[in-house]
């Protein structure tokens, strides 16, 4: 028997009813948490996963958003300013699987809030640091990346135990819009308060308030206990292992949670739908960490080559490439978003490989467009804007939609794992190391040339091409995925 003393260390088992909704709308019979009815306690829960989401990608970008003031501050070349992001995405990212082992076991709940409060205190801490300690700074984005793989590998597992295939895609394209709002959100933060205080230290600062209410909702509105799978699957699980154990014999609960992560992983491995969609995501990743970290920069520099505004030498840098940015970013991205879903479900009803059909073709428009914006930024700003916003809008329309590609071609037993495989991977070939390497390669044109204004523009454009040509492999991972969708899919339901 389960201790009720620890939470924390009690196991989530499959078929085990917790008191949460069940997936297809009816109320679970053996505890009642709400008088609600379950869609509005499931609509609660989606709300308050949401505002978490959205406080974990401000935070995630509000370096970004005053990378000109912090490369002055701490006096750093291109390629230590883009490691900041890069320790950032490692810590996450190693983290991820972690806590995707715990979260397909233990108690999502208590891990989510644990979470929160951990990133929001290093943040906070994090603002006191001064130029004299790069090295602390460094650590301490390391570890608010640490806080956020808690709430990424964990939130969407949520909500795909809350609803079923139809309802699934739409609540997460909810979901997966406070990313692009997030992180245009933590742009224009950052910015603003720099901008208006005079000290971007001030921008670290906001962040653990809101990370403070979140958890404050986290803990009054969430049920402690989410079941995990549909009332067909829950059926299925629990009369499969009775039929496993003896006649008179109760079923050993201890074992059915035992599956080992190196099992789980061994799996998904072999699942090659999974593969292809995590190296397109990777891809998608790969570009994202460049242009979220970098493109401000570029933009500002492009500028400069213009005329169009002067080098930065007084103490607050130019922040308004920053607001534009983060406003293309939200409005890009929420669009995207939509566009994805609703193509999605639309064109699943005549075409069964729609999904990776979708995310292979916005992939290569997306490479088409940055391409684009990049060539034409030295002469035209305002081209380089549109260019930016459409690149951005088919990046975004893939969020959701790879994530649901996940959701149906993983068994619901692995699929905290699988999400904190995606993650582990996606970030470790992509986003993890693309603003370091960004920064690397224009290093190394500066230093091949005359220190100029000039060469510190091209220097970041020619190594922002790379991006372009790693869009165009996403697409093609995509488009490979379609060719093993449907077996996988089908293999996954049964």
């Amino acid at each position: 028997e389960h201790e009720d003393t620890d939470l924390l260390l009690q196991p989530q088992l499959e078929g085990q009813d917790y008191g949460a909704a069940a997936a297809d709308g009816t109320q679970c019979p053996s505890v009642s948490v709400s008088r609600n009815s379950p869609t509005k306690r499931d609509c609660l829960v989606v709300a308050v996963l949401c505002f978490g989401n959205l406080i974990n990608f401000i935070d995630w970008f509000i370096v970004p958003g005053i990378l000109l003031d912090i490369q002055k501050y701490f006096r750093l070349s291109d390629g230590e300013t883009g490691l900041l992001q890069t320790v950032f995405t490692l810590c996450y990212m190693l983290a991820a699987p972690i806590f995707g082992y715990l979260g397909d076991r233990y108690n999502r709940k208590i891990i989510l809030g644990a979470g929160i409060f951990f990133w929001s205190g290093v943040t906070l801490g994090s603002s006191f640091i001064t130029e004299s300690h790069y090295r602390i700074f460094v650590l301490s984005r390391g570890l608010v990346g640490i806080g956020s793989a808690s709430y990424s590998t964990i939130a969407p597992t949520i909500i795909a135990d809350l609803f079923e295939e139809g309802k699934r895609t739409t609540v997460l394209s909810i979901f997966y819009i406070f990313i692009p709002v997030g992180s245009g959100c933590g742009y224009i933060l950052a910015a603003g308060v720099a901008e208006s205080t005079g000290d971007w230290h001030w921008a670290f600062r906001v962040t653990p308030c809101m990370g403070g209410l979140a958890l404050l909702l986290l803990i009054l509105l969430v049920p402690h206990r989410i079941q995990r799978r549909t009332a067909a699957h829950r059926a299925r699980s629990i009369s499969g292992t009775i039929r496993r154990e003896m006649p008179d014999e109760k079923p050993d609960v201890h074992r059915t949670a035992k599956t080992t992560w190196c099992q789980d992983v061994g799996s998904l491995v072999q699942n090659c739908s999974f593969v292809c969609s995590s190296l397109g995501l990777t891809a998608m990743a790969f570009v994202t960490g460049a242009l979220g970290v970098w493109m401000p920069v570029f933009l500002y520099r492009a500028q400069v080559v213009q005329g169009i505004v002067p080098p930065c030498l007084q103490e607050s840098c130019n922040s308004s490439n920053s607001l534009t940015f983060g406003g293309i970013t939200i409005g890009a991205g929420i669009l995207g978003i939509i566009a994805g879903a609703e193509a999605a479900r639309r064109l699943r009803k005549i075409n069964n490989k729609a999904d990776p059909l979708i995310c292979a073709t916005s992939m290569f428009i997306s490479a088409l467009c940055l391409y684009i914006a990049l060539m034409v930024a030295q002469t035209n700003i305002l081209s380089t804007f549109i260019f930016i916003a459409f690149g951005e809008l088919f990046l975004s329309v893939n969020w959701a939609v790879v994530t649901d590609i996940l959701l149906y071609v993983v068994t619901p037993r692995r699929q905290s794992t699988a999400i904190a495989l995606q993650i582990l991977v996606s970030h470790l070939l992509g986003d993890a190391g693309s603003p370091y390497l960004i920064g690397i390669i224009s290093n190394a044109v500066q230093a091949r040339n005359v220190p100029s204004l000039q060469w510190s523009f091209r220097s970041m454009q020619y190594s922002f091409v790379t991006c372009a040509f790693v869009g165009v492999l996403g697409g093609a991972f995509f488009l490979l995925t379609s060719f093993y969708i449907e077996e996988d899919r089908e293999e996954a339901q049964r």
